[in-house]
């Protein structure tokens, strides 16, 4: 496929919401004009998820914001991609992903290891099967440097979620100038410095227990004491960017500057599951043209 452009949206609620609305939802994004909507998978059917969406467009690029490799197998992964493209157009971007052992090992303990090995064995799942995802549709969830590594060796580039413009710099220099970055940002469109942040710190909490997160934040200079207690001011404003469109406009224009091909924006207010329609609609002047 195309290597992905433009501004793209992040939302858990196209994914987990009702089936109907999130269609709606999914042709109402396509309509503002931005390019791509990712959704996450942390249990169910996401390929059911990606046809929904895609049902309901004609344009739109859906992507997995991660596909969880433990929770699918190449062979079901390579044969849903090709499926999936054979009947809706080549826009399924499958980002690809070991996701967190809080996460894995609850249901089989001890199962999570030797993630990079693992990623590795699943691309090789993948390219052994008879319609291999190809590489130009496929990217890894990728922070550390072996990841980046592996990113740019197997897959189109890397999907790097809840970073610093600092962090894409890193991703394009480990990558280099024809891989793609595609940058995840999370965005509160409120101006208000106390709700913003009570916003942002609801939408931290989980992450803020996910070591391949924590670790990451301290690679770019983060630390125990920005980490702890809900996070501080400098780490939630670091990753949630708050304020205007215009504000918003500055961080995601940051990410491209350091290299992002492609940015997509988590609208995060206090309805976690509902689709933000109202601020992906006010935020699509600045960010789509």
């Amino acid at each position: 496929m195309e290597p992905i452009r433009g501004t793209g949206v992040w939302a858990a609620s196209l994914r987990y919401g009702d089936t109907a609305s999130a269609a709606a939802a999914a042709a109402e994004v396509e309509r503002l004009g931005y390019s791509a909507a990712w959704i996450p998978d942390v249990g169910g059917d996401v390929f059911g998820a990606v046809e929904n969406l895609m049902s309901a467009t004609t344009t739109l690029t859906v992507a997995t914001g991660i596909l969880n490799l433990w929770m699918h197998t190449p062979e079901e992964t390579a044969s849903e991609h090709a499926r999936l493209t054979a009947a809706h157009g080549d826009r399924f971007l499958m980002g690809i992903g070991v996701s967190h052992a809080r996460l894995i090992d609850s249901t089989e303990p001890g199962k999570y290891a030797r993630p990079v090995a693992r990623t590795r064995e699943f691309l090789d799942g993948i390219d052994a099967t008879p319609v291999p995802v190809p590489v130009d549709s496929r990217l890894l969830a990728a922070l550390g440097p072996k990841m980046l590594e592996l990113a740019g060796e197997r897959t189109a580039g890397s999907h790097p979620y809840l970073v610093t413009p600092e962090h894409t710099a890193r991703a394009r220099a480990a990558l280099g100038p024809d891989k793609t970055v595609a940058a995840e940002q999370a965005v509160v469109l409120e101006s208000d410095p106390s709700k913003a942040r009570e916003i942002a710190r609801l939408h931290l909490s989980t992450y803020l227990m996910l070591p391949n997160y924590t670790n990451n934040w301290k690679r770019i200079g983060f630390t125990d004491d920005d980490i702890a207690d809900g996070g501080s001011d400098r780490l939630v404003d670091a990753f949630v960017v708050w304020g205007d469109e215009a504000a918003i406009l500055e961080r995601v224009q940051a990410h491209r500057d350091a290299g992002a091909d492609h940015v997509c924006v988590q609208v995060c207010t206090m309805e976690r599951m509902a689709h933000p329609i109202e601020q992906w609609t006010a935020l699509a002047p600045a960010l789509v043209a």
